[in-house]
Parts: C-alpha cells; structure tokens; sequence
C-alpha cells in the first residue's frame, strides 16, 4: 500500500458516521433474499441478498473514497479481522485491507457484506476509525 493517499479526517468522518445506523436496534442489513428458484431446464438459480439502501451506501462510501487495497491478501485480511485485538490496533492501511475484504468478498459469496455487518466485523473496524478522529493519529 506504498501509494496510498492520505485519509482526510472528512473520510473518517463520512465512514464512521454508519456506525449508529448500521448498528441501529432492529436494523437487518438484507432486506430480502431473491433467486434460489429451479428454471425450466432443471438448473437452479443462485440466491442474491437485497441490502438495506444504508448498506448499498455504506459500501459505495468504501469503495469510492480510497479505502480499498488493491493488493490485499484475503486470507491475511480475514485473519486480521478475526483478531480482535489486533483491529483494536490497527493502522489505516490495515484497516483499508480488512474493508476491502469486507467489500470484495461479496463476489465470492453471496451476503458476505450482510455478514461482515452482522458479526460485528464492522463495528469494530468503524470503532477503531474513531479513534483517528480528533487529535492526531493513535
């Protein structure tokens, strides 16, 4: 992540501020579930979340404002997610890789993102974002 660009506190802000709405009481980040059905030829099709429109939003934010790492490991990136404590300490460019995870993982598995919200992978990495915010860089 040698040529990443430096994260304005605006980014910060604009990412961090999802925490309350996709953590609201009674929030569901799938809507519904479509596809799954057998077609005519015997095939079946393959099931597809539909995600709350804060999700759709939350994941355009990511990947339209310099979070992605384009050379990210997903391997490493989910183990490093896992790890509470390490997420917990995360630098940005760690915490860029695990979003990007969390945002790609999607096109290998249907409702990835829903579950990265779910288990609570989010929260962590838009807590740890928090503490960015204001004086300096922890």
């Amino acid at each position: 992540m040698a040529d990443t660009p430096a994260t304005t506190p605006e980014q910060i802000e604009a990412l961090t501020s999802f925490l309350p709405r996709l953590y609201a009481d009674g929030f569901s980040p799938i809507v519904s579930w479509s596809g799954g059905e057998k077609r005519s030829d015997g095939s079946f099709s393959v099931p597809y979340p539909a995600y709350s429109p804060v999700v759709e939003e939350f994941f355009r934010l990511v990947s339209s404002q310099g979070w992605l790492d384009p050379g990210y490991s997903p391997e490493q990136a989910f183990e490093l997610l896992k790890d509470e404590s390490r997420v917990k300490t995360a630098s940005l460019d760690q915490i860029r890789t695990m979003l990007t995870f969390c945002a790609r993982g999607e096109r290998f598995s249907e409702g990835h993102r829903g579950e990265m919200i779910e288990r609570g992978y989010i929260r962590r990495l838009l807590e740890r974002l928090k503490a960015f915010q204001g004086s300096g860089r922890p």
